[in-house]
């Protein structure tokens, strides 16, 4: 056996020896596993670079060639319509001025250095100190916080390639970078970059041609600071940092610029302050260049697809398809030039866009009158409080959707604040009641709006409107608010917007956002699709209960707007003015009713339209006659006929979730179905999501029928008598019957003429006709107004000399009341008028028109008719006698239609 040893000495020889065995063993195992996770790393780390560097050859080897041609000169890109075959305008460099790098002053380099690419002079075309930076940006800011790109890269970008955001895309960017500043020097490359880059609408592309649009400089070398960093800040968006359409903006830009030419030594701190005291309006130029046909819609292409591609339209050679159509746009356009409807001056201002509801497509833009090239756009580019419009966006749009309100959901319409405490008041300064949702919209009552938006919530109400496209709260620099829920904005919503928002009620609660580019095909044969996306903002249910109610916006009883109805369309929509503050009307001595904003934003089934109207700013007017103040809905009316025109028309259709119900006048906060005791004209149809449509039946008529009955239990009934009494040759009258609050009246007519009033509105009593005449006949009528009626009548006896030799007599009652005397008391009625149109803040239409006007709730009353008779006399047909011997020379009051409507 192994164990068994000679000695103790060679037993522990034997242990010793298979430690020395066990030991090297042991570490020979350990640096193998060692080695050969080592070599794996490395067998990995060559494969991958091997696949790396195969991956990268082959996303460029298909990458274009650097080409000076291309790089220098411009590619005109046509521009189609929605037919995609009519050219509407071919956008090319002739309105390029090139300025070589030696023309350039310093100051302008550097304000496009500080700002674009710091690091220009030190990196070879990609920065990745920057790129490790952007990374580390968007890491905790979100994708897109902050770019890489050096000014190498956005020449090449500009140049060869299409602006697909893959990764071949951008590898072949970084390699042909590489290769390009291989090739040019710093000087020749940042030359490029300034001549191509894009500066504004109007085709403003290159840092010479946005000098002389902008300050009227040819020679670059007269721009000052401020001016090159206005200019250097604009590529970023070139919309956004106009001066001339937003100054603010332009401003805050311009701010900036100066701060990093400051941070990275190119001026001083005290230069830049100092150029930031100048107003970034003082040395604009005039712009006086008008446009040209289609321009407006086009300016808003070009700035899609620079927003959307980073393309440069202007020299890139690209094929880009819109959604105009040219018959509506020559329509606008003809509306815009004065010749559909009259505009009061020349200073009055009108913006619009039609929209396809289905497809979110813009067809036309009016984009303002007597407008200039690269000028503001009163469609896109102005942020206007919209008033009442918001009314179905941010109340009660979120009410149908997270409250499943109905069209009848009753709202008290009372004396109420915000909830800080404020005040708020309807423009009638009355109040109605309760009222159902959809009478409250359709007389666009502030106070339900309000009471709408409270019982949703603000958080609610503006991820509803901002889920329609609306940018509202920290988006748009202003803090949400209660008072958005009637309009009350700072900033305020464009046309487009507002008819993006709209839409999507006529879409089934599909909201696209508004777009003018359908594709762009690039020079490579590259297609990009720009068609945003349709996507859901609200149940189908909320679309079509908020537009039904709209619909009453424009329909009688109500509606503040139905001057824009049209034979055969379906129309929805809503009016909105906003009004001047005190210090405003004080500065610009403007009167009381003048307004400063008019919408109507509006649709059919097929087509959204909004319409603004009002100036550019207060010192050139404000909007105070009727006209005025009915051309936005007129403007409407106009283009909505048109472009409807060989449309089917079609209707909203009502969706599975909503039933209709017939329901009890909305009359307290409960909403219940009609009793059998309910009158037709207490009864009507609403809309509910289904499920939640009422079960209680409403009792409120069953208790009226059963208290007018105990009523007239108790009630006696009118009594009149009559009877001639030979002894006081007198004929006696008595009436009675009643209660306390009954009011009798009694009339008299005889055979031979005679007509008098007994009693006028008097308690129950009795009188003597003394010395009737013989062989007359005497008829009473006694009417009440409580207690019914009664008749009676007395035929006097002939003297003993003048009766009949039969000596006949004929009996109380024989002879037969003639109908066409006396007056029936069933005739007397009272008229306490009905409620015409209630405004939110819209003034009244043009009475010239034949319309009812919008603002002020105005009361038609209409007298009693007087009581039949003759001449014109109170029921008497004697010489014009009321009963008490005094004539009545009353004329008829006026009819519904003679009488004056007053706010």
């Amino acid at each position: 056996m192994s164990d068994n040893y000679r000695s103790r000495e060679e037993r522990r020889r034997a242990m010793n020896d298979n430690k020395q065995t066990n030991k090297p063993q042991g570490n020979k195992k350990k640096g193998g596993i060692f080695r050969k996770i080592v070599a794996a790393v490395f067998i990995l780390g060559i494969i991958g670079l091997i696949a790396g560097v195969g991956t990268f050859f082959a996303l460029i080897s298909d990458a274009p060639k650097v080409d000076d041609s291309v790089l220098k000169d411009s590619f005109s890109s046509k521009i189609y319509a929605n037919d995609g075959k009519t050219v509407l305008k071919e956008v090319g460099g002739e309105k390029r001025t090139y300025v070589q790098y030696d023309e350039i002053p310093q100051t302008v380099k550097n304000a496009f250095i500080a700002t674009e690419d710091v690091r220009f002079y030190k990196h070879h075309g990609i920065d990745f100190y920057r790129i490790g930076g952007a990374v580390v940006a968007n890491f905790k800011e979100g994708f897109g916080s902050e770019g890489a790109s050096t000014i190498t890269q956005q020449v090449v970008k500009n140049s060869f390639l299409s602006p697909e955001k893959t990764v071949k895309r951008k590898v072949q960017e970084m390699w042909l970078s590489y290769q390009l500043e291989r090739k040019y020097s710093k000087q020749q490359i940042l030359e490029m970059y300034l001549n191509k880059i894009y500066f504004s609408t109007g085709e403003v592309y290159g840092i010479a041609k946005a000098a002389e649009t902008f300050y009227g400089v040819t020679d670059l070398n007269d721009l000052t600071i401020d001016q090159a960093a206005m200019l250097a800040g604009l590529p970023k968006a070139p919309s956004t940092y106009n001066p001339y359409k937003n100054p603010e903006n332009a401003t805050k830009r311009r701010n900036t610029v100066l701060n990093l030419m400051a941070k990275n030594g190119f001026i001083t701190q005290a230069e830049a302050d100092k150029a930031k005291q100048v107003d970034v309006q003082a040395n604009l130029v005039e712009q006086n260049e008008k446009t040209s046909k289609y321009d407006v819609f086009i300016d808003q292409v070009i700035e899609e697809v620079q927003e959307k591609t980073d393309a440069n339209v202007s020299s890139s050679g690209l094929e880009i398809y819109t959604t105009l159509d040219v018959d509506a746009q020559d329509y606008v356009d003809q509306l815009m030039n004065n010749e559909i409807v009259t505009f009061p001056n020349d200073k009055f201002q009108a913006g619009l866009v039609v929209l396809n509801n289905e497809t979110g497509a813009v067809e036309a833009i009016g984009g303002g009158r007597n407008r200039v090239a690269g000028g503001l756009n009163f469609a896109t580019d102005i942020e206007r409080q919209p008033g009442s419009t918001i009314k179905p966006v941010l109340d009660y749009g979120p009410a149908v959707e997270y409250l499943k309100w109905s069209t009848a959901e009753p709202i008290k319409d009372e004396p109420h604040q915000y909830s800080n405490g404020t005040q708020i008041r309807n423009y009638s300064r009355n109040y109605k009641g309760w009222v159902s949702a959809r009478e409250a919209l359709g007389r666009s009552l502030n106070i339900p709006a309000l009471k709408a938006f409270q019982a949703v919530g603000a958080d609610k109400a503006q991820e509803f409107g901002e889920g329609l496209g609306l940018e509202l709260g920290e988006s748009s620099g202003e803090k949400f608010a209660e008072a958005f829920s009637i309009g009350g904005f700072t900033k305020g919503v464009t046309p487009m917007e507002l008819a993006g928002a709209y839409s999507a009620f006529a879409n089934e609660g599909m909201f696209t956002k508004p777009y003018t580019v359908t594709k762009v095909k690039f020079s490579d044969g590259t297609e990009l699709d720009l068609s945003p996306k349709p996507k859901r903002a609200m149940q189908d249910y909320t679309a079509f209960m908020v537009t039904d109610m709209m619909k009453s916006v424009v329909e009688a009883p109500y509606g503040t707007a139905r001057a824009v109805r049209v034979p055969g369309l379906d129309i929805a929509g809503k009016t909105g003015t906003s009004n001047f503050s005190a210090k405003e009307k004080a500065s610009f001595n403007i009167p009381e009713g003048g307004v400063k904003d008019v919408w109507f934003s509006g649709f059919t089934p097929k087509y959204t339209v909004s319409v603004w109207t009002g100036y550019e700013k207060n010192s050139d007017g404000y909007i105070y006659s009727e006209n005025e103040k009915a051309m936005a809905k007129n403007i409407f009316k106009q283009v909505i006929t048109h472009v409807s025109q060989g449309e089917e028309k079609g209707s909203f259709k009502q969706p599975d979730s909503v039933v209709k119900r017939a329901v009890e006048k909305v009359s307290s906060k409960d909403v219940k179905k009609p009793s059998g005791a309910t009158p037709k004209d207490s009864i009507t149809y609403e809309y509910f999501v289904r499920g939640t449509e009422p079960t209680k039946v409403s009792q409120v008529f069953v208790e009226k029928e059963k208290e007018k009955e105990e009523k007239e239990e108790k009630e006696e009934k009118a009594k009149l008598t009559a009877s001639f009494s030979e002894g006081s040759n007198a004929i006696n009258v008595n009436w009675s019957g009643g209660d306390d609050e009954t009011e009798f009246t009694v009339n008299m007519t005889s055979s031979d003429g005679v007509s008098q009033t007994l009693a006028d509105k008097g308690s129950a009593g009795s009188t003597s006709i003394p010395s009737p005449t013989p062989g007359a006949t005497y008829s009473f009528i006694l009417s009440t107004n409580n207690a019914g009626s009664a008749s009676a009548s007395v035929k006097v006896p002939q003297t003993a000399e003048e009766e009949p030799e039969d000596d006949s007599e004929s009996e109380p009652g024989d002879e037969e009341q003639n109908p066409d005397e006396g007056t029936r008391p069933e005739d007397e009625n009272e008229n306490d008028g009905e409620e015409t149109d209630q405004p939110d803040s819209e003034g009244p239409q043009n009475p010239d028109q034949g319309q009812q006007p919008d603002q002020g709730e105005t009361e038609n009353s209409s007298e009693p008719p007087s009581q039949p008779g003759n001449n014109g006399n109170n029921g008497n047909g004697n010489n014009g006698t009321n009963g008490n011997g005094q004539g009545n020379n009353q004329q008829p009051p006026a009819t519904p239609d003679q009488q004056t409507e007053n706010e």
